[in-house]
């Protein structure tokens, strides 16, 4: 195999001469085409303990999906943006007396929706602006919702559709955000990781199948430098540090514009 691997890149190197030559002889001594070195060689991934016999479950139970049909809203003429986002979010607190209710974890959240209606004290409600694009591909706008869930840390992430005159909830998450993001027809959530410097990157996007945003991709990314200049030490077993941050689309949190047209 080294054998190989070498008359592989020795046949690299002899193209890329002979390039260089051609563009030398067509275009004189000054803008040809120059070698950029060795090309590094590719390694094929190792698989380890073969012999190890597979998991038959998750060891963790994950909602990939979340799809509800919201009871109690009309959707006046099919319009989702003729629907009051805070008759969505006490649709929610209706349906779910378990999370609302006096003994559930967000049960804070029911006195400040209160605060929404005209007379209330705006600073303490939890909505957040709605937001409305098309991420199903229809052509349609969706709704996408954000309200703080107190007395907890959390803000609920929500996105909605309309199916056969209905408001459909289509996402559910509840996490601990820095940010949100709409980058295409993609919903990206920024959460606080435990480690300073990095975060989580959640990406969730629309499946027809499922007929849900379902989660797509988790990933812990580097933000920047860590306080005080003291960067993470590598491990024992000299394991790489996760990659650096590297996102398309720039960063908005949950009250700043990330509508569509």
């Amino acid at each position: 195999m080294p054998a190989r691997r070498s008359v592989r890149r020795t046949a690299r190197a002899a193209a890329v001469v002979a390039l260089v030559t051609t563009a030398a002889v067509g275009c004189g001594d000054r803008g040809g085409l120059e070698g950029a070195g060795a090309t590094p060689t590719a390694v094929s991934p190792a698989r380890l303990w073969p012999d190890l016999r597979p998991a038959s479950s998750p060891a963790y139970p994950y909602a990939v999906a979340t799809r509800e049909t919201v009871k109690g809203v009309t959707v006046p003429g099919d319009d989702i943006r003729k629907v009051d986002p805070v008759d969505v979010v006490r649709a929610e607190i209706a349906a779910h007396p378990d999370d609302y209710g006096s003994k559930g974890a967000y049960h804070a959240t029911v006195d400040r929706v209160r605060e929404c209606e005209p007379g209330g004290v705006r600073a303490r409600c939890p909505l957040l602006r709605a937001y409305y694009r098309d991420l199903t591909g229809d052509g349609r706008v969706e709704m996408t919702l954000g309200f703080r869930l107190y007395p907890t840390n959390q803000t609920a992430v929500r996105v909605y559709t309309v199916e056969k005159h209905r408001l459909v909830q289509v996402l559910a998450d509840n996490d601990a955000i820095i940010g949100v993001e709409l980058a295409g027809r993609a919903l990206i959530e920024r959460s606080p990781a435990g480690i300073a410097g990095y975060e989580y990157r959640t990406t969730w996007i629309w499946d027809q199948d499922r007929r849900a945003m379902v989660f797509s991709r988790d990933e812990f990314l580097r933000t920047g430098r860590v306080p005080h200049g003291r960067e993470p030490s590598p491990s024992a077993s000299g394991a790489a540090a996760p990659p650096s941050s590297a996102t398309a689309s720039p960063s908005a949190s949950p009250g700043a514009s990330a509508s569509g047209p």
